[in-house]
């Protein structure tokens, strides 16, 4: 007696993984438009970035824009200014953290990881008190820098809590220089 071998492919076997693949590309083809729209669409992301001309900002003045609609401050500083922050003590500060997008998370509040130049010059952050969300005064308070009059949070001319019930020092979001007079807040990259 013979025994028959069948061969261990038969064209049944091919029939299945060929309708198994055809299904998974049907499935990927319509699955893609449902994950694809998930993205941000143009105008979010052209929403997400914004560069700001600060070239008639002089030192000791302040510009507030608004971007994701929320204030940003961008101010020049003045060199008394930029002595007096970089004078403070950080073990008197109750936040002593830098809260600088730009930097690692860890990053302490010292003035040079505070502003965005490194003259000092320039310091750009988000003009919401990190209080109760309230926008605070500029050159007002006890320290030269910003007040929140609504609950009387002082910060300092690094934006630093100093004094009241805020917790946190004045976020700093992403920004950089994209040219000697233009401040681009927000990345390029999603």
């Amino acid at each position: 007696m013979s025994i028959v071998e069948e061969p261990l492919e038969t064209r049944r076997d091919f029939l299945y993984f060929a309708t198994a693949g055809a299904g998974a590309v049907a499935a990927g083809a319509a699955v893609w438009p449902l994950v694809n729209q998930m993205n941000p669409s143009a105008d979010v992301l052209a929403f997400s970035t914004a560069r700001v001309d600060v070239s008639d900002v002089q030192p000791g003045t302040q510009l507030t824009i608004k971007w994701q609609g929320k204030p940003v401050f961008i101010r020049a500083r003045t060199l008394e200014e930029i002595a007096e922050a970089r004078a403070a003590d950080l073990s008197d500060l109750p936040d002593q953290l830098a809260q600088n997008a730009n930097l690692a998370a860890d990053a302490d509040a010292r003035d040079e990881n505070r502003a965005l130049s490194a003259d000092g010059v320039w310091l750009v952050q988000m003009g919401i008190c990190t209080h109760l969300g309230c926008v605070p005064l500029g050159e007002a308070g006890d320290f030269g820098g910003w007040f929140c009059p609504c609950h009387g949070s002082h910060y300092d001319a690094a934006g630093r809590i100093r004094k009241g019930p805020a917790p946190r020092n004045l976020d700093i979001p992403v920004a950089f220089f994209v040219d000697d007079t233009t401040i681009q807040l927000g990345s390029d990259e999603t």
